[in-house]
């Protein structure tokens, strides 16, 4: 039988995709929050004296980066649980999938921004009588801050998609729902073009917001 596209399909899937859509965002936003926590405390690790702090946020950094997410995701939901005896609901689990993986890339993107800045600044800050955390919060890391945002930008567009590889470990968000819907209907080819859809939104609205507080950021540098 020769494949007939319904728009319809598409149309009608949208909607149902909403509850899909908030699991994403919330897991989204929440794992990114925590990481950025602990991607600004390991990016800071990385950069101080005492060298234990550099080799413990240097391993925990290599660890995350040179495994994929999907196996970090089933080895927390499955492996932790059999070793230990708790079982961590999905949606949490998630969470701190997001958190943890996003943790590490923040981490680098802290530590290179930071670094890229002269170190004149640094020697500037203590010659006026500013201790070392002074001299990082009120004149390293505003300047930072404003170099990140870029990589941060890219790094939430791409923790929002790698949500999608949550639905492994039973977590409802967007493709889980649209694959609970194709299960229904077994209209695949509307239903995951709907899916597509909705994540190009999603990414390009978050694209578009980070760009105009670039340019926001910018424009307030050249009027100071």
């Amino acid at each position: 039988m020769a494949f007939q596209f319904e728009p319809s399909v598409v149309v009608d899937t949208l909607p149902m995709l909403m509850r899909g859509v908030w699991y994403t965002i919330y897991l989204t936003v929440g794992g990114l929050f925590f990481g950025f926590l602990l991607g600004v405390t390991v990016g800071l690790m990385k950069i101080a004296r005492p060298w234990l702090a550099r080799k413990v946020a240097g391993t925990y950094v290599e660890l995350i980066r040179g495994t994929p997410m999907l196996v970090q995701a089933m080895f927390l939901y499955y492996g932790v649980p059999m070793a230990v005896g708790i079982r961590i609901p999905p949606l949490m689990a998630g969470i701190i999938v997001i958190a943890v993986n996003s943790g590490a890339y923040i981490a680098e993107i802290v530590r290179g921004a930071i670094q890229s800045i002269n170190v004149g600044q640094t020697e500037a800050g203590r010659s006026i009588g500013l201790t070392r955390a002074q001299t990082m919060r009120y004149i390293i890391w505003p300047q930072a801050f404003k170099r990140m945002i870029p990589p941060l930008g890219n790094q939430f567009i791409i923790s929002l998609k790698d949500t999608s590889l949550l639905m492994v470990i039973g977590v409802g968000e967007l493709l889980r729902t649209g694959q609970e819907i194709v299960a229904v209907n077994f209209r695949a080819f509307e239903v995951y073009m709907a899916v597509a859809m909705v994540y190009l939104v999603m990414t390009m609205s978050i694209a578009k917001a980070l760009k105009m507080l670039e340019n926001r950021l910018i424009n307030r540098t050249k009027r100071a």
